[in-house]
Formats: C-alpha cells, structure tokens, sequence
C-alpha cells in the first residue's frame, strides 16, 4: 500500500460561546482549521486536522502549516502510510521542525493504519484503556460575572472539571479563582492557567494568593526557569504546556521544575506518533499528563479521544474535545461530549466518517 494522493482542505469554523480570550490580549473569535486526506493505491483514505489557537500562542499560523505542507506532500508520495516510522523520516528528512503542519499528516497516517487493520487508532496506540473519558471545559478571561455565567452553564452541562483563564492583574484573577473554587464545589478540579502570561513577580502574588485552594497551576511564565521559581515557592501542583515539546524539555519539566503534570497537544509535538511517545515517557516518569489540542473540530477531536482512552492506567488527568467549541462539524459531532464525560469512536481508525461535501474543493493537492 502507498500514498497516491495528498488533498489539503480549508474549513473555517466559528466559536459556539463568543470570543475566547487569553492572556496577553490573545482573543479567537474564529479560526481556519487545515485538513489533510490521504489517499492510497488501494483506495483507503485517512484524515487529519490542524488548528492554531491564533498565530500568537503556538509557534504555528495557518499560512505557515499550509506552505509546510507543500514541501511535506510531494517526497511522501509513495510512502507505506502504514509505515509510520518511514513517513516521520520522510517528513523529518524533508522539513526541520514545523511540528503543525506534520501533525495532520501523520494523524491521517494512523487512521489509514486503523482502516486497514479494521481497528480503532486506540487499540494500535496502546489499547483501549477506558472509554469513558475525563473531560475539562475551558473558561476563558472575564469578569467575576462573566466567569459566574460560564462556569453556572459548564456544571448545569454535568463538567466538574474546569481551566479557567488568567494572566491579567493577579489580584484580581486570584479573587475570579476563589470565586470559582466556591461554586464549583469541592470535587471539581479547577486549573488555574495563564498560559505564560505572567512575568515572574506577578505569578509570584498570584501563587501566594492561590496557596491555600485545591487547584493546580498551569504555566504561569514563559519559562521553564520562571515556573519552577514559582513552584518552589508555594508548592501548589504545577501544569506544564508551552515549554514541553519533546522528551528532552519534558524530563527537564519533571527534574527541574517539579512537574506534576504536563499538558500534550498534537500539533505542538507532531501528531499521534510524538503523542503517544511524550505520553508514556511522561506515565514512566510518574507524572500524569493532560492530552488535547490547541483548537480545531471533528478530525483532532476524534485524534485526541483514541490518544487518551489508550492512555496508561491512572495517567490521564483530562482532556478536551475540542469540537465542542465550534459551530461547523464536517463529522456529524463526532466524538460528542455527554455530562462533562467523553467516549472514543470505536470503528477503524478513527472512527469517524468525514463528509467531504461539507469541504469543498481542496485548496492544494499532490499526486
């Protein structure tokens, strides 16, 4: 088996709950999701997905990931998608890096696998471990009523896990997290996100403010060196994400800034085969991990239910469907979340059907 073809398709797609904001004056109110189909000499097709979060979160952007690419397409004509060793040295041999865009590729790569075996992505990822998933809904930056209205609809949907936003005046978001902690209750798992917002003395005030509430911290600065100041000081559970991007900054996440956890997304590492390595890596380390995406729809959702209902026993801290945010589906919906809770499509690969009129015309194509 070989790939015959590369399709690469547009979808834009718009949030379903309003402006997302984060810190740093970062705000999605929509984003053009990049899709790839992969289809073989015998006729198997697979499919992948990539989403920046904007250009400012990630080292990724659309226009980027769409001229990655056009590199990426042509030397892999010929490949064993099957061979998912033999695609990563094409891609890698092909383009330094450029994690995002190799990510739809290779996700697609693995449902080809899984169509062909006739099992679900999960089962070659690891095996089917639970498929009753932990799932965490995002909150992002708002006023305390604003923060009330979202977080009073999240629990009345059944979520007792929740990532709120901050990196503003940490006085104040220390006061919308006491708020939060209040309502939720005492079994919710509240994270407390900046997503590198803050510089080192104001996640300081923040962590001393938050010291004395069950809630983990989630990359507070943009350094390795900044978080583990912070944890030091206050010993509160600390959420690694931006800066654990492969094996080696996710040890020195553990080693050196005390990680509890670390949170993994498929277009920040590469896709499902990267993933499912950093996954168990981070499992070995006895460090419990949180797998997702920046954003996106059907595809990477569908991609992060199979990673993490295959995840190691006990490992899986939360993960999110990220379709749950937007309007489009080109995948019916699929995977749905029910009650704060997730399951994984349990046909081949990754179980789900992609309806290619809902697409369009492919903006690039390679054969």
């Amino acid at each position: 088996m070989r790939i015959a073809r590369i399709d690469v398709f547009g979808l834009a797609m718009t949030n379903a709950n309003g402006t997302f904001e984060l810190s740093g004056g970062r705000a999605l109110d929509a984003a053009d999701a990049t899709i790839v189909r992969i289809t073989t000499d015998s006729g198997l097709e697979g499919w992948g997905e990539a989403c920046p979060l904007t250009g400012a979160y990630l080292p990724a952007f659309t226009g980027g990931i769409r001229a990655a690419l056009d590199e990426l397409g042509p030397p892999l004509i010929g490949v064993d998608p099957r061979n998912l060793a033999a695609v990563t040295t094409r891609m890698d041999g092909t383009l330094r890096g450029q994690a995002a865009a190799k990510c739809p590729i290779d996700v697609a790569c693995w449902d080809i696998l899984g169509r062909a075996t006739g099992l679900p992505a999960a089962t070659l990822l690891g095996g089917l471990v639970t498929d009753d998933l932990p799932l965490y809904e995002a909150i992002p930056i708002g006023t305390v009523a604003q923060t009330e209205e979202r977080l009073e609809a999240s629990l009345a949907r059944g979520f007792r896990r929740f990532q709120l936003k901050v990196g503003g005046d940490p006085r104040t978001d220390v006061g919308v997290v006491r708020r939060v902690v209040e309502l939720a209750g005492e079994d919710a798992l509240i994270i407390v996100d900046a997503n590198g917002g803050w510089r080192l003395d104001d996640a300081l005030v923040a962590a001393r403010g938050l010291a004395d509430l069950p809630v983990y911290f989630e990359q507070p600065c943009p350094t390795l060196e900044a978080c583990a100041r912070v944890q030091r000081v206050t010993g509160l559970p600390m959420i690694y994400d931006e800066v654990v991007v492969d094996a080696e900054s996710l040890v020195a996440a553990v080693r050196d800034g005390g990680a509890s956890v670390v949170n993994l997304k498929l277009t920040k590492v590469g896709g499902l085969t990267r993933l499912r390595a950093l996954r168990d890596l981070a499992a070995s380390l006895g460090v419990r991990v949180m797998l997702e995406d920046s954003w996106g729809g059907d595809i990477a959702s569908a991609a992060i239910s199979q990673i993490a209902a295959s995840a190691p026993a006990g490992a899986l801290l939360a993960t999110t469907f990220v379709n749950d945010a937007t309007r489009e589906h080109v995948a019916g919906h699929q995977p749905r979340s029910a009650g704060g809770r997730g399951s994984v499509p349990l046909g081949p690969g990754l179980g789900i059907d992609v309806a290619l009129d809902l697409l369009g015309a492919p903006i690039a194509s390679y054969a």
